[in-house]
C-alpha cells in the first residue's frame, strides 16, 4: 500500500526561521504549513504554498492554539465554537496563499496542544471538523487513528486519513512519549528503523522496551524542526523505496 510522507512546514515568524523547508520539500509528499496561530506569517504561508507547488506537494492546513509564544504546545482552554472560529480562520487564510500559487488546501492536520486534545475529546474534534464542514468540502483529515479525531470525521463523511511518527518515541497505549522527556525524539538510526517499522508491519516498539503497539498509518510524518531533519526524512523515503513501499500523497 502507499504510504504518504508529511512534515510540518512554513514554522517560522518574522526574521525567525526553522528547519529547511525548500529541502525539506524536494523529499516529502505532503507539507503541513502552518496557519500563522502557532507559526508562519503572511510572507511565509504565501513562500511556502509556492514552494509546494512548485515542487509537487500537497499543501495541508496545520491548524493550532493561537499561541505564537508557546508554539502552539500550550492548553488554551477553547469553547468548542470558539476552537471551530479558530480552525475556518486558518483554513482561510492558507487557502488564500495556496489559490495564489495555483492549488488549493487538500488537508487538514491539527498542531501541538490541539492536535493531542482533539484526539481525545469529541467536542473539540467535533469543532474541527465543523470547521472543515464550513469551509465548503474537499477535504481529509489528517490525525491518529482510533481517536475522536477519526470517530468525528466518519460521522460526517471527511475522509480520515491515519498517522504516524517516524521521530517520535511512543507508549505502550499508543500516544506520542510528551516532548521533554528523555528518549521522546528519535535519532536517524531509530526513525528509519521505526518507519519501516510502521510501513510494513503496523506496529512500533514501545519507548521502554516491552514490547510493540499497532500504529494504522497511510501518512507517515518526519518533523521539520526535529535535529537532522532533512537527511533524516531522505534516509527514510531511501530505506522506504528500497523495501519496496510507494510513496505517494493520499490527497
Amino acid at each position: 500500500m502507499p504510504l504518504d510522507l508529511n512534515s510540518d512546514l512554513g514554522e517560522g515568524f518574522g526574521a525567525w526561521s526553522m528547519g529547511d523547508d525548500a529541502a525539506m520539500l524536494d523529499i516529502v509528499t505532503s507539507a503541513n504549513i502552518a496557519c500563522g496561530c502557532h507559526a508562519g506569517d503572511p510572507s511565509i504561508m504565501r513562500r511556502t504554498c509556492a514552494l509546494a507547488v512548485a515542487k509537487g506537494v500537497r499543501i495541508g492546513a496545520h491548524v493550532g492554539y493561537r499561541d505564537l509564544a508557546g508554539f502552539g504546545r500550550r492548553a488554551i482552554a477553547l469553547s468548542p465554537a470558539e476552537a471551530r472560529d479558530e480552525v475556518l480562520y486558518q483554513l482561510g487564510s492558507l487557502e488564500g496563499f495556496a489559490r495564489a500559487a495555483g492549488d488549493r488546501v487538500r488537508y487538514v492536520k491539527p498542531h501541538g496542544a490541539l492536535y493531542h486534545a482533539a484526539a481525545s475529546d469529541r467536542a473539540l474534534a467535533d469543532a474541527v471538523v465543523g470547521a472543515m464542514i464550513d469551509f465548503g468540502g474537499g477535504l481529509a483529515l489528517l490525525g491518529p487513528a482510533g481517536t475522536a479525531l477519526a470517530s468525528a470525521a466518519a460521522a460526517t463523511g471527511i475522509p480520515f486519513v491515519g498517522e504516524g511518527f517516524a521521530d517520535r518515541a511512543y507508549t505502550c497505549e499508543g500516544t506520542l512519549v510528551p516532548r521533554g522527556t528523555e528518549g521522546a525524539v528519535l535519532h536517524a538510526k531509530e526513525a528509519v528503523a521505526q518507519a519501516v517499522s510502521i510501513a510494513v508491519s503496523g506496529t512500533v516498539r514501545i519507548a521502554d522496551g516491552s514490547g510493540s503497539v499497532p500504529v494504522a498509518a497511510t501518512s507517515l510524518c518526519v518533523h521539520g524542526d526535529t535535529p537532522a531533519a532533512v537527511e533524516m526524512a531522505r534516509r527514510i523515503r531511501e530505506t522506504l523505496t528500497e523495501a519496496g513501499v510507494p510513496i505517494e500523497s493520499f490527497a
